[in-house]
């Protein structure tokens, strides 16, 4: 989720909704491509999705956001266990 209104670097923009993911506590990685993010259900991620734009709402005109879900009931700590299964299958650590 980024401003599209704000020029060609949003980093400032982004920050501000990092910052409030960073302080919920649920786990994330953020990507150069985006951030992913772990929770429980459904209602939790979008409760974090509305957080993420209200974070830029107020000076911001317009915003882009992409959103994909994964859902796997019963599951936790998938965002290390997906890489981890693909590096045993590769038979080495990926690049970081």
């Amino acid at each position: 989720m980024f401003p599209t209104d704000k020029g060609e670097s949003v980093s400032q923009y982004v920050s501000r909704i990092i910052k409030m993911i960073d302080e919920s506590g649920i786990p994330y990685k953020l990507t150069p491509m985006g951030t992913v993010f772990e929770v429980e259900s459904i209602e939790e991620a979008l409760q974090i999705i509305d957080r993420a734009y209200k974070q830029l709402e107020p000076d911001c005109n317009r915003v882009y956001s992409v959103v994909k879900f994964d859902i796997r009931k019963g599951r936790s700590g998938r965002l290390e266990q997906k890489i981890k299964s693909v590096e045993q299958k590769l038979g080495k650590r990926i690049k970081k």
